[in-house]
């Protein structure tokens, strides 16, 4: 054979070691419009020449087909103009970016389209399952500062932690939208995702506050009027952290008790704006009295504080703002840490979202239809959302289904006496802490000793109906026993006395309110 063969379409070229060449032309690169060809080398042999006229036909009929690949684009290229035309919001957008140049750009980034394979995607997979990293596997230290220095405590053996699941289903997702649309753009003819096995789906773990916790949130918070009412919406609500900073009141009408939410705050860094929803569309919230009452006395108070200082609250003014006109949304980062730092104090480890995962636990619990609660929280496919994320608490609904009635949220922690006290007043008073009289009344009748050490209270279903309130109100007078150290309580068993009677005399507890009747243990009868 001479050193080159030119056949009809393509050419076979001999290559200095023996080998054979196989070039087909394959029209301009989409990319950079340069000529593209579809190049295959054939290893020497005695059926090398054979072997090259195959390939040669094969790499023709892909081109006659359309199904070569029209560039040579990277993967980096490729993410580069994905970024380039995606139309997502700027948060949205930068996570994306964060996402592709943390995971995909280091171990994917120089390979060619026409190269990436569902291998190649499944290793980068296992790669990330490893190690967050990206280590190979082998020991060495994490320095706190690069270049020569001294090691110090900081500086550690590197210890491998595997990417969270979620994180690696974003890259699953970046990565299927950038190579849907090569595909759509010809630039590749078959999506290597589809040769590859998908991350594991996420497993939704709401982990609300109970019943007890919620209360103590309450009480912590109330002292700041402000900070108590936004974490007493984001509690009935369920209201996400942006939609809360960005409540307005012109938006608030008091009348009909109806809250509605057309926007949200979006940061970024030091910088925030105002965009849409998450959902895009607003929607309005049904309030309960009790929330009507609240909000009435913190408008007067808002309304105090701007007059002292010669100012008119703007009539698009921000619900909650540090300043007195309430032109200035919260900052949402600033909401977060401060309710965090709140819980650290009492002991947990919390953050904000979870009040709204109580809100929609809650109202799951109480029986209320997944729409409804979809429709609050602003989920959206018709509640589909809400199923997946929430479904894991109706077994635990269905169990208290016929024990509670109501919506098991504590009434907020101020009375018409504190109200008054600031100089407030509401067409529709607050209710006076009914949950202290439930609690001193327990009380006194520990400290008399009508019902005694190891005996148990009474049901919370027996509170609700002697002092005409709800299960939530229930669980806070028990819960203030518990916190004083009377009680003992065990989840699906009725609290248990532990302070003999003698230990609280000194503290002149008197009985204003109707007796306690006495619980004895229950006792199993023996069978006749």
């Amino acid at each position: 054979m001479p050193g080159s063969s030119k056949r009809q379409r393509g050419e076979i070229e001999k290559l200095p070691s023996g080998s054979l060449r196989v070039r087909v032309y394959a029209g301009l690169d989409a990319l950079s419009g340069k000529r593209n060809y579809l190049v295959e080398t054939v290893p020497a042999g005695p059926k090398a020449a054979a072997e090259a006229e195959k390939v040669r036909r094969r790499l023709v009929h892909q081109v006659d087909e359309r199904r070569n690949p029209r560039t040579k684009a990277t993967v980096n290229q490729l993410m580069d103009r994905y970024l380039e035309l995606l139309d997502v919001e700027e948060t949205t957008l930068d996570r994306y970016e964060q996402t592709i140049r943390v995971h995909i750009r280091p171990l994917l980034g120089h390979i060619p389209l026409a190269k990436l394979d569902g291998e190649t995607i499944d290793n980068h997979q296992a790669i990330l399952r490893r190690c967050r990293t990206h280590c190979d596997g082998r020991p060495f230290m994490e320095h706190a500062v690069s270049g020569s220095h001294e090691c110090s405590e900081k500086c550690r053996a590197h210890v491998c932690r595997p990417l969270a699941t979620s994180t690696i289903r974003k890259v699953h997702f970046c990565l299927s939208g950038a190579l849907g649309r090569a595909v759509r753009w010809r630039w590749i003819t078959v999506n290597p995702l589809d040769q590859a096995e998908p991350p594991r789906g996420g497993r939704s773990d709401p982990n609300p506050p109970t019943s007890d916790q919620a209360a103590a949130i309450l009480n912590a918070a109330f002292p700041d009027f402000m900070w108590g009412c936004f974490l007493w919406l984001a509690m009935t609500t369920g209201a996400r952290r942006g939609e809360l900073c960005a409540m307005r009141w012109d938006l608030l009408d008091l009348d009909r008790a109806v809250l509605t939410i057309r926007s949200s705050i979006a940061q970024q860094g030091t910088r925030t704006w105002e965009k849409d929803t998450k959902t895009h569309q607003q929607r309005r919230i049904a309030l309960d009295d009790n929330t009507a009452s609240l909000l009435r006395a913190y408008r007067q108070l808002c309304e105090q504080n701007a007059a002292a200082v010669d100012v008119t609250i703007a009539e698009d003014g921000r619900l909650f703002s540090a300043s007195l006109d309430h032109r200035v949304w919260l900052r949402p980062s600033s909401v977060s840490n401060r309710y965090a730092r709140m819980c650290g104090r009492l002991g947990w480890d919390m953050h904000l979202h979870q009040l709204r995962h109580y809100s929609a636990t809650e109202l799951i619990a109480a029986g209320v239809d997944v729409r409804t609660v979809a429709g609050r929280l602003g989920h959206g496919g018709g509640g589909s959302t809400t199923l997946r994320a929430y479904t894991a608490w109706v077994a635990e609904a269905d169990q208290r289904a016929m024990k509670l009635a109501g919506v098991r949220m504590p009434p907020p922690p101020i009375s018409n006496h504190t109200i008054e006290t600031a100089g407030l007043s509401t067409t529709q008073p607050c209710r006076s802490s009914p949950y202290r009289r439930i609690a001193k009344d327990l009380r006194s009748a520990i400290a008399c000793g009508a019902i005694t050490a190891g005996y148990t209270l009474p049901t919370i279903t027996t509170l609700q109906q002697r002092y005409g309130v709800s299960a939530g109100t229930a669980h806070r007078a028990i819960a203030l026993l518990k916190t004083e150290g009377l009680i003992a309580t065990t989840r699906g068993k009725r609290a248990v006395v532990t302070t003999p009677p003698a230990r609280i005399h000194d503290k002149q507890f008197s009985i204003d309110a109707r007796p306690v009747e006495q619980h004895s243990p229950i006792r199993r009868r023996p069978r006749q």
